[in-house]
């Protein structure tokens, strides 16, 4: 059984080298870190560099992509025990709104984890994503440190009990649409939504399938039974194609910037 914080952790923080962060992540957490190597780990962000001088120059992403994969599969866990009579779909979309880079983002600021990221001291105005992506690597790191239990109680019982209103969240629409133009313009990319194909089965209500196209480059198709909720299907599962996948990204740019050259040329 987890225990989220207990006696001796109180007793051996003022002889603890790091106490000031340990307390912090006390505060965040709900517990006391053991193994702070992990947390100082999770923020360090990839900025710093080789001047990394207590991490030898490693910083968060692999703790991020572990972290990713737990905070999926446990608010997956929780979404499906509070709502038991919802279909995948909605679980589906719910746990999107959860975990998207926005709301994280959102809680690393909320709960003061922005003021703890290393980073060389220009970052933030230029990676708005840093607060999110260091939420994610703490994740990470509690499951090193503590396990599943302790991610678990920290996601259930800290965030969605205190920060997040569940039954309010699930509730909100996402338009992943607009989320994709923001960031293609942000980008200064060409997009486009192209209807590639318009059917009936068995009869029934029509079925469009729409393909997204970023820079001449195909990439995700969502259908659905107008075209509007085709658009967003093709959006939403782009958008965590551009999350998941960066060789995308790196090939999306590097159109851009040849679109460029051949322009000026």
């Amino acid at each position: 059984m987890f225990i989220p914080s207990n006696f001796i952790d109180r007793i051996k923080l003022p002889f603890c080298k790091d106490r000031e962060l340990c307390a912090s992540l006390r505060e965040i957490l709900g517990f006391y870190p053991h193994r702070i190597r992990y947390y100082k780990l999770a923020l360090q962000h990839k900025s710093t560099g080789s001047h990394g001088k207590h991490l030898n120059g490693n910083h968060n992403e692999r703790l991020e992509y572990l972290g990713d994969a737990v905070l999926e599969s446990i608010v997956s866990d929780i979404l499906y025990r509070h709502f038991p009579d919802r279909r995948e779909g909605f679980l589906t979309n719910t746990r999107s709104k959860i975990v998207q880079r926005d709301t994280l983002n959102r809680l690393s600021h909320e709960l003061g984890l922005d003021a703890l990221i290393h980073s060389n001291g220009h970052t933030n105005t230029h990676n708005s994503n840093m607060g999110g992506n260091a939420f994610e690597a703490l994740v990470g790191a509690v499951y090193l440190d503590r396990g599943y239990d302790a991610c678990m109680h920290f996601m259930r019982d800290r965030i969605l009990r205190q920060v997040i209103n569940v039954d309010k969240m699930a509730a909100q629409e996402v338009n992943f649409k607009s989320k994709l133009i923001e960031w293609a313009q942000k980008n200064r990319l060409q997009l486009e939504f192209r209807l590639i194909e318009e059917r009936c089965e068995n009869h029934a209500s029509p079925i469009f399938v729409t393909r997204v196209v970023i820079e001449g480059l195909d990439c995700e198709t969502g259908k659905g039974y107008s075209k509007k909720e085709s658009h967003q299907q093709a959006a939403k599962s782009t958008l965590q194609s551009l999350k998941s996948d960066k060789m995308l990204v790196q090939c999306i740019l590097a159109a851009r910037d040849q679109r460029a050259e051949n322009n000026i040329i």
